[in-house]
């Protein structure tokens, strides 16, 4: 999508430098990935301890069928 911005030219500048992109458009994706995804994990930490889950851990880390077959 094509978008025109009045950005902090400096500021801009500063991230390009940063993250080692050439490009403007590659700095501003980069950036808006990198937001979304640490306010997905802050709603993911949130939620911690408000989920009950029922799982027996060491059943699941288990491989299926060990144990079932004989020993030679």
């Amino acid at each position: 999508m094509r978008t025109t911005l009045d950005l902090p030219e400096d500021l801009v500048n500063e991230a390009k430098a940063m993250l080692g992109f050439k490009s403007k458009t590659d700095t501003i994706v980069h950036a808006l990935n990198e937001l979304v995804r640490r306010k997905k994990r802050e709603q993911l930490v949130a939620m911690f301890g408000k989920v009950k889950i029922d799982i027996d851990l060491d059943k699941s880390r288990r491989r299926p069928g060990a144990g079932t077959r004989p020993r030679k």
